[in-house]
Order: structure tokens, then sequence, then C-alpha cells
């Protein structure tokens, strides 16, 4: 939704609020009314179902007749396609502000992540020289900068990887330790508010709460490659670490 904001196809009353506000109306209907519509299935009623779409059509910015077809349930690479489609446009996966041409304006999902290719080439080369020039490590073995490595082994069947357990678990028994959440607004490949959820369902006690810090960035998924929000980041963690450290005489 917020980067259906950010490319001005939310509703024009719901494009003047800034982002925050447009942001905490947009996760108050998806925790309320939306989660309520999806929880009925196929019991949801015509007239719920219409309403329900209305307001996605509000918030998400794509079309009303593809909302009923998807069934009020989309993935982000159907959604990375779908939001530009009339502009025959991708919008990036890792930072959703990035577009890039559709080379076929049919297509259900989106075809590459533009917000992958327009960085991976300059990275790549600057970490390459980086190494061969100044460090003097030389190789023929090709570097994979991101998604080369497969396949991924989180050592589960029949699901998917779940870490909060033993972060949970960390937490219990070690009451001093502290978590710092850096979220960026614009990424799709690990979503602010998914991440929310997913801490707000660990099953923490309140004064466990209060040892974690969240930090919200307007960028993409790598907060270094924005400036400002590299900046925010630095400081946002020097002073985390100062104020988890024990102070003089403690």
């Amino acid at each position: 939704m917020r980067d259906a904001y950010y490319h001005k196809k939310v509703a024009a009353d719901l494009q003047k609020k800034d982002l925050k506000s447009f942001l905490k109306e947009a996760e108050s209907f998806a925790m309320g009314e939306y989660s309520t519509a999806l929880a009925k299935g196929d019991e949801l009623p015509a007239a719920e179902r219409k309403a329900t779409i209305d307001k996605l059509v509000r918030y998400t910015g794509l079309d009303a007749h593809y909302l009923d077809e998807t069934n009020l349930r989309w993935d982000v690479q159907h959604f990375t396609r779908q939001l530009l489609r009339d502009k025959d446009l991708t919008i990036g996966r890792y930072d959703g502000r990035l577009t890039g041409p559709s080379g076929l304006n049919t297509g259900e999902t989106s075809e590459f992540d533009p917000s992958s290719t327009l960085i991976t080439p300059p990275f790549t080369a600057i970490f390459t020289t980086y190494i061969r020039d100044e460090l003097g490590y030389k190789t023929d073995m090709y570097y994979y900068p991101s998604g080369g490595i497969q396949p991924w082994d989180y050592q589960v069947q029949n699901g998917f990887g779940d870490t909060t357990a033993m972060l949970r678990n960390a937490m219990v028994k070690n009451p001093y330790l502290k978590v710092m959440v850096a979220a960026a607004y614009f990424d799709l490949a690990t979503p602010y508010f998914t991440v929310e959820y997913t801490f707000n369902h660990m099953g923490l006690n309140p004064e466990m709460h209060k040892n974690i810090e969240w930090q919200f960035y307007q960028s993409g998924h790598m907060l270094y490659i924005d400036s400002d929000s590299h900046a925010k980041l630095k400081h946002d963690f020097s002073e985390f670490l100062s104020s988890a450290l024990p102070k003089d005489g403690q």
C-alpha cells in the first residue's frame, strides 16, 4: 500500500495525507475489515465483498475487477507487475519506488526486479575492484551478489523458515537482551508491517517488548543505498549500542 501511495495510485483524499497518517489508516483497515473479510472466505456476503474491494481499490490502487478475480488475495510478484500496468512498468521488490519497463504487458507476474537489476552491476563492479586492486585477492570464481547461492536450506519440511521461537527463547532467558528493528517502508522483500505482526505474535510479555526498539526508514530493503536512510541508520544504531551498554558504575 505504501508503494501505491508513493506512485500516487491511492484515492485522491488519501494521497493528501502524509505517509505515516496514510499507513496508520491502511494498517487499521488491514487488521480490521480486510482480515475479517478474508477469514470469512466463500461465506463472505456479496455486499461485504464489494465494500471490501472498494476499500482495497482506495488503498492499493489496483483495479476492482482485478481484485475480484484474485479473490481479494495476491502476492508480491503479482502486485509489482500490476500496480503500474497502465504505464507498462514494473515496480521493484527490494525497493518499490524504483521501476523498470515491462517486456510483455500481458505478463501476470513481474519478469524481473528493477530495484535489483539497477544496483547489482555497479555494486558488483565496486566490490570486485576493491578485493582485486586494494586487497590483492584475485580469483576466477564468480561473485554472487545475491540470489546465486541455491538452494537455501532452512531445515524445515512442509513449512517455512521461522526464527521467532529462537529469538523469544533468547529474550526469555536473557532479560537484558535488546533488539533493534530497522524497517523500511518501501521494502516488499521483508515488509515492515509483516515484521510488526510477527513480533506481536511471539508471545512476549510487556516487559520484554520494552527491550525492542523500532526504527523506520523511507527507503527500500537496502537502507544503506539511500543517503538519508544510511545516515539515519548509522545514527540509530550508534544510539542503540550506547543504550544497550551498561552505564559507568552500573
